[in-house]
């Protein structure tokens, strides 16, 4: 009796060991769907960067015009203060990538190019024209043209569009943050991206 009861002990031992094993190879063999992990955090990734800033400047507007071989001359001219917000952005929801799920390695094709917008308010002060040469459209037109010439050229010296180049390698750094804790790597124009130093040589910053 007692060999009976320890063989059919060792027989449900033996069955339950059994099924174990069967369990610990189904999650051994399981495999991680990376692509879908992938293009979740790409995904999450892919917003609308902004990085705002705000000019002012005054600006003189003069013109003139001569009648009767220059004998007569009348005068416009006006005193134009200038406050813009202005903004930088990235929409990274076009950025254009390739996952290689065998060599396990994301490719990043293209990185959509910055949009600059300026919003100028104008504002007029000590305005002064004649009947004979008053302000026109293509005065105003004249003035806008200016205003915007000189704040993209404030824009460039200024450091906002490195700030919003760092704002865009900061979510950039994600995707290099999940390549590296998957052991995949990272490529952008041909190089293979090791660290958050190299996004900003490629990127020219």
């Amino acid at each position: 009796m007692i060999r009976k009861i320890l063989l059919f002990s060792a027989i449900v031992v033996v069955i339950l060991l059994a099924f174990r094993f069967c369990e610990f190879k189904k999650d051994d063999t399981s495999t991680i769907d990376y692509n879908n992990l992938i293009q979740e955090q790409i995904v999450n990734v892919g917003k609308l960067v902004v990085t705002e800033g705000h000019f002012s400047e005054v600006i003189t507007y003069k013109d003139q015009q001569k009648y009767l071989m220059k004998m007569f001359s009348f005068e416009k001219k006006a005193l134009i203060v200038v406050n813009a917000d202005v903004t930088v952005s990235y929409d990274l929801h076009q950025m254009k990538y390739d996952i290689d799920e065998k060599n396990k390695t994301i490719t990043i094709i293209s990185i959509p190019k910055e949009e600059i917008k300026i919003s100028p308010d104008i504002k007029f002060y000590d305005v002064e024209q004649s009947q004979l040469n008053p302000f026109t459209g293509e005065d105003y037109n004249k003035i806008n043209a200016s205003v915007k010439a000189n704040l993209a050229k404030k824009i460039a010296k200024s450091s906002l569009k490195s700030n919003a180049k760092n704002r865009l390698i900061s979510e950039l750094s994600k995707i290099l943050i999940l390549t590296k804790t998957m052991g995949w790597t990272l490529q952008y124009e041909g190089q293979v991206i090791e660290q958050e130093s190299d996004l900003k040589q490629d990127l020219k910053l």
